[in-house]
């Protein structure tokens, strides 16, 4: 067994002895309403954005609904998020799709996913995830970080990093791979300040084991 299977092997055991259940931290009740959520959530705290859709989903939680906020109108739900304006273009567009092409339901496959205004490979695939219990791998800027300072799954683009990543994650552990790789960049693995003091899997990175001992 190569050291980055038995390393991933080891990681993914050890995350869900710590969180056997990792779910998103977007607060949703539909398909649509997830989806709206991760389109805000680019550039944006989940957070904000929950605290945005907890006030839009009590008048407009449907793409009918939505639709008919039109594009003004829900700018004032969303002015306090990043890149609002254009993400109001494509909330709006994506309902009106909706509407007209999947009978006002959030489509299950990955083409049509990505045919929708706003929504990309990693969109796509939080959705395939979270809502269709797919195995798949959504990288966003904490799990492309964690992968390439542990040393998991290194690569110079998110797409790299998904596909190393479905080769070396163990079976069982695919379809919640993506909860516990975004949840320990954002609270243990970040940016600024890693927490390795309190890491579960520090023995197992790159960053500590290339340290001077």
């Amino acid at each position: 067994m190569s050291f980055n299977l038995f390393r991933s092997q080891k990681i993914f055991e050890r995350f869900y002895e710590a969180n056997p259940s990792p779910q998103t931290e977007l607060i949703y009740n539909s398909a649509f309403e997830l989806l709206v959520a991760v389109i805000l959530s680019a550039q944006a705290t989940d957070k904000i954005v929950n605290r945005v859709t907890e006030i839009l989903f009590k008048t407009a939680n449907t793409p009918h609904q939505i639709r008919a906020l039109g594009e003004m109108g829900l700018r004032q739900y969303i002015q306090s998020i990043n890149l609002y304006k254009t993400k109001a273009k494509y909330i709006i567009q994506t309902a009106a799709l909706l509407i007209e092409k999947y009978n006002a339901q959030v489509p299950c496959e990955r083409v049509q996913l990505e045919s929708l205004p706003g929504v990309g490979r990693k969109t796509a695939n939080v959705i395939l995830n979270v809502v269709f219990n797919q195995a798949v791998i959504a990288v966003d800027t904490h799990i492309f970080r964690v992968c390439n300072r542990t040393g998991l799954a290194p690569g110079r683009t998110p797409h790299i990093v998904e596909a190393f990543l479905l080769k070396i994650v163990p079976a069982q552990y695919q379809q919640r791979a993506h909860h516990w790789l975004l949840l320990h960049g954002r609270y243990i693995c970040k940016a600024r300040q890693p927490s390795c003091t309190t890491c579960l899997i520090h023995d197992l990175c790159d960053l500590y084991l290339n340290q001077p001992k």
